[in-house]
């Protein structure tokens, strides 16, 4: 899906025809999460999620949290509902023999930095993970899931947009109103520039932790400067990853924007293709998107990795359960 562009308006007209869909919505959420009771695991459970529908930067934290895990001398392991993919699970993700289809894009990205299990019945997951050694588990996206008692739970945001509207989906961003989804949360993982935190001023509840935190490319040796690209992403904001390539030098022939998650086709790829052909470019995307890829593209596209840094991580290992 693309984010439609009036979940950022408070004001607009059809935010606010669609607000009574959008507390029904926020209403049906509260109400999943107070059924049933969650299950206990016998390791520490860290959540890592979200308010806003679509992409706030879950992955790359989920990437960085289980590498200050590792370090810590944990054994991690990351449970994912594996959006995207027909894997029910608990699956066991093999970068080597599944493919996005089975299992998302998502876990096949996050499997080449911790194991990596998909299964939509999260408690499930755990329990496999658990079984299998991990010392602690990160739930990737489960913000709004109650299949597990969670001993740390992480919201992330971007700065640059925050909550929108603050209204709950289809009026706006939202999966539940950011109070009662705050209330919930030992942690914020504001994501964006300096100046965007600077501007991005939420009221938090007592007790909430905020930590910053910035997406920056991943120094490879690669000189970006003076070359000619073809880019193309599908993910929730795909701007973003063009002004990092031009940040570095990059000039883009075409900015292709496709929709979260959207399949790469052999027809779109090879209509990119040839025009990089014609061009003298490259085919660079994302890494999710790269995970997307049919393997007769793979060696033909490069990535631009990105990481996250976090301003102040000595405050979030705090939060963190020791090993």
């Amino acid at each position: 899906m693309r984010t439609p562009r009036f979940w950022n308006a408070r004001w607009d007209l059809r935010s606010l025809a669609l607000a009574p869909l959008g507390w029904l919505y926020g209403f049906a959420t509260k109400r999943r999460l107070k059924g049933g009771q969650p299950e206990r695991l016998p390791v520490p459970v860290i959540s890592v999620g979200n308010l806003n529908a679509g992409g706030t930067g879950k992955t790359p934290t989920v990437i960085a949290l289980v590498q200050i895990l590792r370090d810590m001398g944990h054994v991690p392991h990351v449970v994912s509902r594996g959006y995207g993919g027909t894997a029910v699970g608990p699956l066991r993700v093999d970068p080597a023999r599944h493919s996005a289809a089975l299992v998302g894009d998502e876990p096949l990205l996050i499997a080449a930095f911790a194991e990596t299990w998909v299964s939509k019945d999260r408690a499930a997951g755990g329990r496999a993970a658990a079984e299998a050694g991990a010392s602690v588990i990160v739930l990737d996206d489960a913000h709004q899931n109650p299949g597990l008692t969670k001993d740390l739970s992480l919201v992330c945001v971007k700065a640059e947009t925050g909550f929108g509207n603050g209204r709950c989906i289809p009026a706006g961003p939202l999966r539940e109103p950011v109070t009662a989804g705050l209330a919930r949360a030992d942690a914020l993982i504001s994501i964006g520039s300096p100046p965007a935190q600077e501007h991005f001023t939420p009221d938090l509840p007592a007790g909430l932790t905020r930590i910053n935190a910035e997406l920056k490319p991943l120094y490879t040796g690669m000189n970006w400067r003076g070359q000619s690209y073809i880019a193309f992403a599908g993910i929730a904001h795909p701007q973003a990853f063009f002004t990092s390539l031009r940040a570095l030098g990059a000039k883009l022939i075409r900015a292709e924007a496709l929709g979260d998650h959207e399949p790469l086709s052999a027809a779109l790829l090879s209509r990119l293709e040839n025009e990089a052909l014609l061009n003298g470019a490259q085919l660079v995307t994302t890494e999710k998107d790269a995970a997307r890829l049919p393997p007769a593209f793979r060696g033909k596209v490069i990535t631009l990795p990105v990481r996250l840094e976090f301003e102040d991580q000595a405050a979030l290992q705090k939060l963190l359960p020791k090993p």
